[in-house]
């Protein structure tokens, strides 16, 4: 617990975390009710959604859907960034040094900061819901629709949004130890979450059997839970497999890249 509160202060402390953090609500207020919003008004937009389908996105009902489907893409990136971020820079600042030298067990430290990122990623979801869940409602008041607060299936939708969070996290430890820096990491990172698997997917066609792969890979996998629980509409987000199948694989990516990074740590990283 000392460790994860260390942690905690430290990214609490830390303007990256803030910028990011900012940056992911801007982005899901924007291009969520923002966009669609000036679209159902008559302006221009470069969705094509029909008024049904603009109402019923915008609507405070459908808000978990509207916090998922932004996290199998460019909410993912960001959360990638910051885990990157967070773990990569110690090694240019010297602070893991002084960690693995001076401070707690090696598993203690990554625990630490595997817990304080997990607790980041809570509040940033619950923080997003809660954003958007206003943006509805204001929408919904000036447009004078009839409105009702989110269901139990919102509760779905927003573990399914925790599970893609923990998983891009996990993602952005696993490059921060390997790459033991912050740049590679994050540029490793935005290059397989946005170009990589998208190209993957793109010619997914040409590829045969391989080309199947792809709905199995990271992005792939919570895409396809997004879509399970109904964050359609976005890019990055995708129908080809059941939501169990990719909540499984989730998990399993959580595993493998938490395990791996700590076994890095552990075995590698020795000053």
């Amino acid at each position: 617990m000392g460790s994860v509160k260390a942690e905690l202060l430290r990214l609490w402390k830390w303007p990256a975390t803030w910028v990011l953090v900012g940056l992911w609500l801007v982005l899901t207020l924007t291009f969520g009710y923002v966009f669609n919003y000036l679209a159902l008004n008559g302006g221009s937009t470069t969705r094509d959604l029909t008024q049904q389908q603009l109402v019923s996105a915008m609507q405070p009902e459908n808000v978990g859907a509207a916090v998922v489907r932004g996290l199998p893409m460019f909410g993912g990136a960001l959360i990638l960034v910051l885990a990157a971020l967070a773990v990569g820079s110690g090694y240019g600042w010297g602070t893991w040094k002084t960690t693995l030298t001076a401070g707690p067990r090696r598993v203690s430290a990554m625990a630490g900061t595997l817990g304080a990122l997990g607790i980041v990623v809570v509040v940033l979801v619950a923080l997003t819901f809660v954003v958007d869940l206003g943006a509805a409602v204001t929408v919904a008041s000036l447009e004078g629709w009839d409105w009702n607060l989110p269901g139990t299936g919102a509760l779905e939708a927003l573990g399914a949004s925790l599970l893609i969070a923990a998983m891009w996290t996990a993602f952005g430890v696993f490059l921060g130890v390997l790459t033991r820096g912050p740049a590679l990491a994050v540029g490793l990172g935005l290059m397989w979450a946005i170009v990589v698997e998208n190209l993957l997917r793109g010619v997914g066609s040409l590829l045969g059997p391989v080309g199947d792969l792809t709905e199995v890979l990271p992005g792939g996998s919570a895409g396809n839970l997004a879509g399970a629980v109904g964050g359609t509409g976005a890019p990055g987000v995708l129908t080809d497999l059941g939501g169990p199948t990719a909540a499984l694989l989730l998990v399993g990516y959580v595993v493998f890249f938490a395990g791996t990074a700590t076994l890095l740590k552990v075995r590698r990283d020795l000053v």
